[in-house]
């Protein structure tokens, strides 16, 4: 097989880079996790922290804008965080699943932070929090 010299999608899309935030709720040695673990106020930690990370082609954090499925947290501090990209082509699918995963394990009391990638359903601005919509004049 004889390699095209035709360009390739990959050759015009530049890779973009996410600016990692100062985060909200990093772990000290003085943080005091309670047990049992309030699951819902590590959940609102989690949003907290990412609420930090914006998308680096629209002004929104990523939580505002929709991308953000799913949130869940369990007993033993497992995160399990479902989330989407507004294409499938985004420049920043290598590098801003791993920022969430980040964020959200330095709250305290989230002992693994996972995040799954998913397409279904497609992301669409309907997604976006009313504010978010707004600040896009849309």
């Amino acid at each position: 097989m004889v390699a095209s010299s035709e360009p390739t999608l990959r050759d015009f899309m530049t890779e973009l880079h996410v600016e990692e935030p100062d985060w909200i709720h990093v772990t000290t040695h003085e943080t005091v996790v309670p047990d049992p673990l309030d699951t819902e106020a590590v959940k609102q930690a989690i949003i907290d922290n990412l609420t930090q990370i914006h998308d680096p082609e629209i002004p929104i954090n990523i939580y505002d804008l929709g991308l953000i499925y799913d949130i869940s947290v369990s007993e033993d501090g497992r995160a399990a965080i479902l989330m989407t990209l507004t294409a499938p082509n985004c420049p920043v699918a290598g590098s801003l699943p791993q920022l969430v995963e980040k964020g959200a394990g330095l709250v305290p009391g989230v002992s693994e932070a996972k995040v799954e990638l998913t397409w279904t359903p497609a992301w669409t601005i309907e997604r976006a929090s009313e504010d978010a919509r707004f600040a896009l004049d849309m």
